[in-house]
Formats: C-alpha cells, structure tokens, sequence
C-alpha cells in the first residue's frame, strides 16, 4: 500500500498499489496455463504418431472418449460402462453445445476394436467422430 501527502491539502489520500495484485494475477494465470492441458492427459495412453493433419487443442468442455488396452471406456476422466455411455455422450452435448466426439485411442488396441466402437457411436446416434493422434517427431 502507498500513501501520498498532498501539499496543498491536510491529511493523506490513500491510494491501492495494484502493482502486487497484477503480478499475482499473471502468475496465476501462467500456472492455470500450464496445467489446464496436463488435465486431459489423466488417462495414460500410447497414442499412435501421424503427422499433423487438423491442429487442435483439446479442452475440458469438449466430449472426449478414451479407449484403453484393457477395452475400458473413459469420458475424460470418469471411467464408463459401454452400455451407458451413448446417454452420457449425449447429456455432455448438451452441456458443452457441441456435437463432435473426441476418441483417444490406445496405439496397441486393434483396429477391429475402434472400427467397432465407431459403428457403434455411428449406430447410436453419434455422427461426428473425431481421432485424436499424437504428432510424429521430426
């Protein structure tokens, strides 16, 4: 906090150094920054390596379906039965106003395996399947 003596005035006009509160503020922001993209990667998976295509960056508001090597199905973080998941797919659209389902799956799951849960999405109602992939080094 300052203080300023006016000279031409009695007394002390007190005023807020903001100062301090910016620099709070920027470090929290770069620390939210950071961490908001570890949050989605809660799940560990091989993801398979392409070059990049479509950029994108994936948020916690979008509907992200992960498939692990042991076949369990997660919606972001929360691990999921196959016959319940096309009701909570369908409850995230209308929280996030999208359409779109993110699909992580893990690079030694067969294919036949994905192919499989996709026709299921498709059959399901579920029309817009995204694959998320990871970028292949250079």
């Amino acid at each position: 906090m300052g203080a300023k003596i006016s000279k031409g005035k009695k007394g002390m006009i007190a005023d807020i150094n903001v100062t301090p509160l910016v620099d709070v503020m920027l470090v929290l922001l770069v620390i939210f920054m950071i961490t908001a993209p570890l949050m989605l990667n809660g799940i560990k998976l091989d993801l398979p390596k392409t070059k990049e295509v479509n950029p994108m960056s994936l948020t916690t508001k979008q509907v992200i379906v992960s498939l692990t090597l042991a076949n369990e199905l997660f919606i972001g973080e929360d691990k999921v039965l196959k016959s319940e998941i096309i009701k909570l797919i369908q409850k995230k659209f209308k929280e996030s106003k999208s359409d779109t389902v993110y699909l992580r799956a893990d690079f030694g799951i067969k294919y036949g395996a994905v192919a499989k849960l996709m026709s299921f999405f498709k059959n399901s109602g579920v029309s817009k399947i995204a694959l998320v992939t990871e970028i292949e080094a250079k």
